[in-house]
């Protein structure tokens, strides 16, 4: 971080773009500052395409000034910008040569209703506006006029927070965050990303008013938490989340496995912190840039939901302790209603999720063993195009602290990985996928589809990925029908 005089935010602001909404501005009589996250990204070094503006004041009795500014600055940028309004909330936004987005809005005070996180929105003063802030972070403005070009004005110390690395609120926290319950996420998130720690205050205000999350929308809450998820540790925000209460009431299922039961002198490890260790073991291990970024969330989903089965599956056994067998299936059958509830899309993106959280424990159980051909083909038959994506997971999951069992895996997921790319190169979906299929199968036998046609494919499919025949259609017939003549449909 670095702190600038007023001098120094000038040279900094000194653009074109900037200018000339400060010439637009006072043509109009009106005062304009830039706020918000460009204001604090500035002092972090992290400069930002998008720039909000805030407008204070009425020209002509205009009583949306942020819109009449955008509307003028288009008209001078012409063929250059692209300009939107939205009346009702008295915003436009103008969007220049494509990629620099201006959202300008009115100065403005606003109160809430207890049901809601609308606001009643009233004109306002830039104190005003800088008060339902949602932290002094973010409350910072920056003068645009001409006579006071790059003049700071920070009433909350929020300068002060950004050097102490701390989250607070501008005003009291319950207000804050009873007013609009997002800010409680927002609050994990900012805290998450920048590396920051949250003011006592203001994290007693998120364990006092947790149960206010309960009206927002799954939407809302889901969008909080992806951009939790791509924070180079996202554990922190989890942490945050489970600390404070909200965890519970948004993602119990994750909740619930932070806990550990001992039992004649035997306690299963905590699963809530296993999982988060994994999920930043994930993180470590893929990048979130560029064209790949969205397929890594799913990904980190996945790591965040693989074993969210145990609760559910966990039992005791006089002879080998705590258990949790088949949790990868029931947690599997777990995702979707999550999904449905947080609005997550239902799409292939949440059958990719599922599918990885059902076949996380094929890779160690094969690594826990011999490492087999036949194993091999079957678990890239299963995994398909996210094959790779699976074994980076499975990796991740490797958290014991036993060394000596911990390189043992390692070892193993080598010679698993090689035999995979093995298969790559001789073109596994050939070679996995039987050349008799159940149309010839039917046709040979006088079939309709039935349970013997599905029997009869099995039947060829594991032959063929146990390495017992070529995948060749004489070899693979002369055991079609022997098998054939085992059921009773050949004489």
């Amino acid at each position: 971080m670095i702190e600038y005089t007023d001098e120094e935010l000038a040279e900094i602001l000194d653009k074109d773009i900037f200018h000339l909404i400060a010439d637009t501005a006072d043509e109009l009589k009106l005062e304009c500052y830039v706020v918000g996250g460009y204001v604090r990204d500035i002092f972090l070094e992290s400069p930002s395409e998008d720039i909000d503006v805030v407008v204070v004041g009425n020209e002509n009795g205009d009583k949306k000034p942020g819109i009449a500014v955008a509307k003028l600055l288009k008209k001078k940028l012409g063929r250059r910008a692209t300009l939107s309004v939205f009346k009702n909330f008295g915003t436009a936004q103008v969007k220049i040569d494509g990629k620099t987005e201006v959202e300008f809005v009115g100065a403005r005070r606003e109160s809430y209703q207890r049901d809601s996180r609308k606001p009643i929105v009233e004109d306002g003063t830039l104190e005003d506006d800088q008060n339902r802030r949602d932290f002094t972070i973010n409350a910072m403005a920056i003068c645009l006029n001409k006579e006071r070009f790059g003049e700071l004005i920070d009433p909350f110390g929020g300068l002060d927070d950004l050097w102490d690395g701390i989250i607070r609120t501008p005003l009291d926290p319950d207000i804050t965050f009873s007013d609009d319950p997002l800010r409680m996420l927002r609050c994990i998130r900012f805290a998450t990303r920048l590396n920051f720690m949250i003011e006592d205050e203001t994290f007693d205000a998120l364990q006092r008013n947790a149960e206010r999350i309960k009206i927002i929308s799954g939407e809302r809450i889901s969008e909080e938490l992806n951009k939790i998820m791509m924070t180079k540790a996202p554990s922190r925000g989890f942490v945050d989340l489970q600390r404070s209460g909200l965890l519970e009431l948004i993602l119990p299922e994750l909740a619930a496995m932070d806990m550990v039961e001992e039992r004649n002198g035997k306690a299963h490890k905590n699963n809530f912190y296993h999982t988060l260790e994994v999920l930043d073991n994930v993180v470590a291990r893929t990048s979130a840039t560029g064209d790949g970024q969205e397929m890594v969330l799913w990904l980190r989903w996945a790591a965040l939901l693989h074993d969210i089965g145990k609760p559910k599956s966990k039992r005791w056994d006089n002879k080998l302790g705590w258990t949790f067998h088949s949790h990868n299936f029931i947690g599997a059958k777990m995702v979707p209603g999550l999904f449905r509830r947080l609005k997550l899309p239902m799409d292939q993106k949440m059958k990719y999720v599922q599918k990885l959280v059902e076949l996380h424990m094929r890779p160690i159980a094969i690594a826990d063993n011999e490492v087999t051909d036949s194993a091999v083909r079957r678990l890239v038959n299963d995994a398909g195009d996210d094959i790779d994506d699976l074994m980076i997971l499975c990796e991740a999951d490797i958290t014991s602290k036993n060394q000596v069992r911990k390189r043992r895996f390692h070892d193993n997921y080598i010679l698993v990985r090689k035999k995979i790319e093995d298969l790559k190169q001789r073109d596994f979906k050939r070679l996995l996928q039987p050349v008799i299929d159940g149309n010839e199968i039917m046709e040979m036998f006088n079939l309709k589809p039935s349970k013997e046609v599905g029997e009869l494919k099995q039947y060829l499919k594991d032959a063929v990925l146990d390495g017992i025949v070529q995948n060749e259609h004489e070899p693979l017939m002369r055991l079609l029908n022997d098998k054939a003549k085992e059921m009773g449909l050949l004489k």
